[in-house]
């Protein structure tokens, strides 16, 4: 492992469900050594009831790389945190920010918002089955009517006071009444001002930033601002080559990582394990999707993956196909 943990999350990509499974992680990681890499949110109850250990595996090459869980139930959320340290995760962490509706029936994710002192108490039973693997929260600046200049610092108030240090927030409010999830993302303004107030009114945490980042300019202002660690979600998913390869440089003294085109190759071996253990091509050419995007042959990129990776016995030749038809690098985008 090249960075703890808390040292990598200087700049993370965001967990995100259905998205960062242990593929685009390994797709990412080729891109940055340094940058944190999250799991897609794993519900408590499905590793303490359900033994669904199989949603834990992840590759070494992956770390630094953080499990996030979802829950309510410290008893739960304890086994969870025990299982996710004894398989190597470098943080585990507690989801306080998502919206989704089936995560409110099970009260977790945003909705816990409004009840911090049970995240406090979920958070001190996880950090007390955690070891030395550091237990995070990732939260909202609130929900629904809530005033976050009076709820986001009581919230992490209390958080710390169960023995929390590192906390991540997504700069938006979360409306659980009235906005599907898909407009979380986008609809409740973003507030930035508040996140970098909150790293003045709490020095000692560690706060990471999240919400609308799209590039290293604007993740590099928000450090300067104050804050300790930036976050970047769908941009970093859409259109990886645009950002990934540049945050080790810009964030960690690190060199470059490599273009596109030597991020497919490298991902080809790892495609053919892959298959040799019975997965599918589309189950990972689903990430790379975006590698290209406005590169002169993006397209036919997208559309020989789209169109032939999910058949039966497609292999590493459909995508080395797929990138015979881009352009070099440098040449113009088509009009």
């Amino acid at each position: 492992m090249t960075a703890t943990a808390r040292n990598a999350a200087r700049f993370s990509v965001a967990p995100m469900m259905e998205w960062t499974d242990r593929h685009c992680r390994y797709l990412h990681r080729l891109m940055t050594r340094h940058a944190l890499l999250y799991t897609e949110m794993v519900t408590a109850p499905a590793l303490a009831r359900g033994g669904a250990t199989h949603l834990l595996a992840f590759d070494p090459a992956e770390h630094p790389v953080a499990l996030q869980l979802g829950g309510s139930d410290p008893a739960e959320l304890a086994t969870a945190t025990r299982i996710g340290a004894e398989f190597g995760y470098d943080e585990i962490n507690l989801n306080v920010g998502c919206p989704s509706d089936r995560v409110q029936s099970g009260c977790f994710g945003a909705v816990l918002m409004e009840r911090p002192a049970l995240v406090a108490e979920c958070c001190a039973a996880m950090i007390g089955a955690a070891g030395a693997t550091e237990v995070t929260v990732k939260c909202r600046i609130g929900v629904d009517d809530q005033d976050p200049r009076e709820t986001l610092p009581r919230f992490l108030e209390t958080v710390a006071g169960a023995g929390v240090r590192r906390v991540t927030i997504h700069a938006r409010k979360a409306w659980l009444q009235g906005l599907s999830p898909r407009e979380n993302r986008d609809i409740p303004p973003l507030d930035y001002p508040l996140v970098i107030e909150m790293k003045r009114a709490f020095p000692d945490l560690h706060i990471s930033i999240n919400g609308g980042i799209t590039g290293i300019a604007q993740a590099q202002a928000l450090l300067e601002a104050g804050l300790d660690g930036v976050m970047v979600g769908r941009a970093a998913y859409h259109d990886p080559a645009s950002i990934l390869p540049q945050v080790d440089a810009a964030f960690f003294g690190g060199a470059p990582g490599p273009a596109a085109e030597e991020v497919v190759r490298r991902m080809l071996p790892y495609i053919a394990r892959h298959l040799d253990e019975g997965g599918r091509l589309n189950q990972v050419t689903r990430h790379m999707l975006g590698l290209f995007a406005g590169r002169p042959g993006a397209r036919a990129w997208r559309r020989i993956l789209s169109e032939r990776a999910h058949r039966p016995g497609a292999g590493t030749e459909v995508v080395e196909e797929a990138l015979s038809r881009l352009a070099p690098a440098g040449a113009p985008a088509a009009g």
